[in-house]
């Protein structure tokens, strides 16, 4: 199953909106590869292991699940979850891409491919309207806490040398 789906970070015309630079939302985007138990409640653990120049390998613990996976980092554009085939857990891949489309818009844009054909049945059907409405829901959490960090200032480029 692939699914896609777009959030609003900036949008100009809206002058309530509190904004948030790039380079804070591309931190925020880092912060959740590298500390995950800031934005997924159920995770026990996360080990980093293996940093390389652009990506890292981590190992997340759900309990007795343990899920590996590679990071890698296209700076200030994409952060790309890789999942290689495990148990299983079929080979699976998130990505999520910093989009401008104009001056002062910016957006994340999701990207899932579990790594399944799609489902041919109800239920099959159901179970995966379900996912995508669990993901959406993930995602708007994630940049939720990524909007609170930036407003308390703890995405900014001196709080982080």
């Amino acid at each position: 199953m692939k699914f896609e789906h777009l959030i609003e970070i900036n949008d100009p015309l809206n002058p309530l909106a509190d904004t948030m630079t790039r380079e804070q939302l591309w931190r925020g985007l880092v912060l959740r590869a590298e500390d995950p138990k800031m934005f997924v409640p159920h995770l026990d653990e996360c080990t980093i292991s293996e940093r390389e120049s652009g990506s890292f390998m981590r190992r997340l613990r759900y309990g007795d699940l343990v899920i590996d996976d590679k990071v890698v980092l296209s700076p200030l554009h994409e952060v790309r979850y890789e999942v290689p085939a495990q148990g299983e857990i079929a080979q699976s891949l998130l990505t999520m891409t910093i989009e401008a489309p104009s001056e002062g818009v910016l957006w994340v844009r999701f990207l899932y491919d579990d790594g399944n054909a799609l489902a041919t049945d109800e239920m099959g059907r159901m179970y995966e309207d379900f996912k995508k409405s669990a993901y959406k829901e993930a995602d708007i959490d994630t940049i939720k806490i990524v909007r609170q960090l930036a407003s308390e200032g703890k995405l900014d480029a001196s709080l982080l040398n």
